[in-house]
């Protein structure tokens, strides 16, 4: 099966991840989304660990809503020591499941940073990406620097997805000054 592993905070999911996880299995062919709640993003604030368990717990409930998606929300990174890091997640699923194809999901914020991350060259050659628009961000010449600069094999693939401009951050933000932000929660 080819997967589309699908990694980040979702704090808390909404209608853009919504979308994203459409777009991966009707219309870029993935057989399944596995949705990933990381606990700790090496690049963001420490904090976040701490709601891990409730964050996979509302991701668990927000896809069951969807029953209509082929997704599967994925608790292996709370079962990983720190960190976290995106390869070691990647070389666990391969070895739970060697007979499936891993492609990480990533929107073109976290494309800019790629060569950044823990092995990135590995996750680019042996795994490849999928990127899915930001705004803000040029997918295509993100690509290009990566592919001239990175390393030799490199696969990215650019989505055709829909882009949506709300972010958990915003969503966060928004909610904590009184603002009704249900519409855009998944």
């Amino acid at each position: 099966m080819r997967i589309a592993v699908y990694t980040g905070s979702f704090d808390p999911l909404h209608i853009g991840h919504l979308a994203i996880m459409k777009y991966l299995t009707e219309d870029a062919e993935f057989d399944m989304v596995y949705l990933i709640v990381s606990p700790q993003n090496p690049f963001k604030n420490p904090e976040k660990a701490a709601n891990a368990a409730e964050r996979f717990s509302a991701a668990v409930e927000a896809v069951r809503r969807h029953p209509e998606l082929r997704v599967k929300v994925d608790d292996i990174e709370l079962k990983m020591p720190a960190p976290q890091y995106t390869i070691r997640t990647l070389d666990a699923l391969k070895a739970r499941e060697p007979g499936n194809e891993f492609r990480l999901v990533m929107g073109a914020d976290n494309l800019r940073d790629i060569l950044r991350w823990k092995d990135a060259p590995r996750i680019l050659r042996e795994y490849g990406i999928v990127v899915y628009p930001r705004p803000g961000f040029d997918s295509a010449a993100l690509r290009e620097k990566i592919l001239r600069e990175g390393p030799e094999g490199a696969r990215i693939e650019l989505a055709d997805a829909p882009m949506v401009d709300i972010s958990s951050t915003e969503i966060r933000r928004r909610s904590a000054e009184g603002d009704d932000m249900s519409a855009y929660l998944m």
